[in-house]
């Protein structure tokens, strides 16, 4: 039976980079920073999949996406897969939901009609929503709560995302500056805190399991008023990349061909700057309220005795190597916060090894005592916060992937001319180097190999200099192999039936 309390937050499009705590030269984040302080910051923590849906389905699930295969915001995700909030059920949690999980229905033995699959924003099975709030909806939860407050809200609250058409001085600077149609204390990220703590505040002291995903800092990119100008755009760090979309565009076909995308790029290098200053300001209004929800936690004597889990489904670009959103094989797409925190742990410590999203299920299944599927492509991280080394086996490089079939309709060119089993790539980025492979042909899509250390902005492909390191990048790909060799799916290969015990299951150590 269930005795701790468990509060798994989720951003949406939150870069590893980004909190004080790292000592990033803009971002002010006092409150996750407090969080921090209570326990383990992973430094070099990965998403294994972008976007929404594929990053959730392996963070929810501990698989990769070469194994769930739920590739895209809309691809179903298989109820063969387990997932944290039927395993924490199962232990006697109740788990509950604020938010959203991008989850699509297996529609295997569902009829055609069935309301779930009409929308890629389903609920993970097991979570009991308490606040179902799906973006593409347009966050209606969210209007109704302002409503109940006396806003205006029209159809589609998402609109309140509209500049301010009061706001005068918006009109010398680019699209983004301008103040939302919503205040502060009116936001997203507002409601959720508010209907988390009314409902521990419901529950008289009673356990918890709540996972709490908030949308901020993805898109609309604009900030309530306070929030809109709390950094200047003339004072935001430098980019990542080339100096120029022509030069970055020579790199690799796909960035050419991402390059081309309007709803990609910037519009001018003002508007690359002003978004960037934007994406930090949405990320310091966020903060504010988990501040909040911190703060009523220790004022409750609930804080000493949480465990914490915060972080991101996927990063962005936010104007690195002359591109927003999140795609391809860039690290800031891909590298995502992990502070983890509760009691017995220890407290304002970093870590710098390699984890990834998969290791996120497991280490949940360890703190509430819960068997650790076979499935699972990750490892608990218990004993690393609890001060243990990371043992010799463990990964020396991160792994992600990105399937874009359902993105080449807006990508273009050529590339629609090949099948759709083509559009995949696969990630291998250790410390020194970092290989991207393709399933394509290389006449389509070549190989990179980069060296991190060497060339931070990632713009020269080594593979282009010769022979010399080819060798380099053919260790990498035997060791790409030898992962998808040790990931490929075992939850009956750990089985065996005997004549004497019947069925019996070997002990899984995972995947590093």
């Amino acid at each position: 039976m269930n005795n701790k309390r468990i509060l798994f937050i989720t951003l949406d499009q939150w870069r590893g980079d980004c909190f004080s705590a790292l000592g990033h030269p803009i971002v002010k984040t006092p409150n996750i920073d407090r969080i921090a302080k209570l326990g383990t910051i992973f430094k070099n923590h990965f998403a294994n999949a972008a976007p929404c849906g594929p990053s959730r389905a392996c963070l929810y699930t501990g698989t990769y996406l070469h194994k769930n295969r739920s590739v895209a915001n809309g691809t179903p995700l298989s109820d063969e897969f387990t997932n944290f909030a039927k395993i924490a059920r199962a232990e006697g949690y109740d788990p509950v939901l604020f938010g959203y999980t991008d989850t699509s229905v297996d529609p295997t033995n569902l009829p055609k009609d069935d309301s779930r699959l009409f929308s890629y924003e389903g609920v993970l099975p097991g979570l009991k929503p308490v606040v179902h709030d799906p973006f593409e909806a347009g966050s209606l939860e969210w209007g109704k709560w302002l409503s109940a407050s006396g806003v205006d809200v029209p159809s589609f609250p998402r609109d309140l995302y509209q500049p301010d058409p009061t706001f005068k001085s918006a009109k010398t600077r680019p699209d983004t500056y301008a103040p939302t149609q919503f205040a502060i204390e009116q936001s997203e990220s507002a409601f959720l805190v508010e209907k988390i703590i009314e409902y521990i505040s419901q529950r008289d002291n009673e356990d918890f399991f709540i996972h709490a995903s908030f949308i901020r800092p993805h898109p609309p990119r604009r900030n309530p008023y306070g929030f809109h100008d709390f950094v200047e755009m003339e004072d935001v760090d430098p980019f990542l990349g080339a100096t120029t979309p022509q030069q970055e565009a020579k790199v690799h076909p796909l960035t050419e061909l991402a390059l081309g995308v309007d709803f990609l790029t910037p519009k001018d290098e003002a508007d690359r700057l002003q978004k960037r200053a934007t994406y930090y300001g949405s990320i310091a209004e966020v903060d504010l309220h988990i501040g909040t929800l911190i703060d009523f936690l220790e004022s409750q004597g609930l804080l000493e005795e949480t465990y914490i889990i915060l972080t991101a489904d996927h990063g962005d670009q936010n104007g690195d190597h002359h591109l927003f959103e999140k795609l391809g094989f860039y690290d800031e797409s891909f590298h995502i916060p992990l502070i983890v925190a509760g009691p017995g742990f220890q407290r304002d410590k970093t870590r710098k090894e390699f984890t990834e999203a998969v290791d996120v299920l497991p280490t949940i299944c360890e703190i509430i005592e819960a068997p650790i599927p076979t499935q699972c492509d990750g490892n608990s991280l218990m004993p690393y916060l609890k001060g243990e080394q990371f043992p010799s086996w463990w990964r020396k490089s991160a792994h992600y992937e990105w399937d874009f079939r359902s993105f080449r309709r807006r990508l273009g060119g050529s590339l629609l001319d090949i099948p759709a089993s083509y559009f995949t790539l696969t990630v291998s980025r250790g410390d020194r180097y970092k290989l991207v492979t393709f399933s394509a042909p290389a006449e389509f899509l070549p190989p990179l190999l980069f060296d991190v250390e060497q060339d931070p902005d990632q713009i020269h492909n080594l593979l282009l200099d010769g022979d010399q390191h080819r060798s380099i990048a053919g260790g990498i790909a035997m060791e790409l192999v030898a992962w998808r060799m040790r990931t490929d799916d075992r939850r009956h290969a750990n089985q065996l039936l005997t004549h004497d015990q019947g069925l019996i299951e070997e002990e899984v150590f995972g995947n590093p």
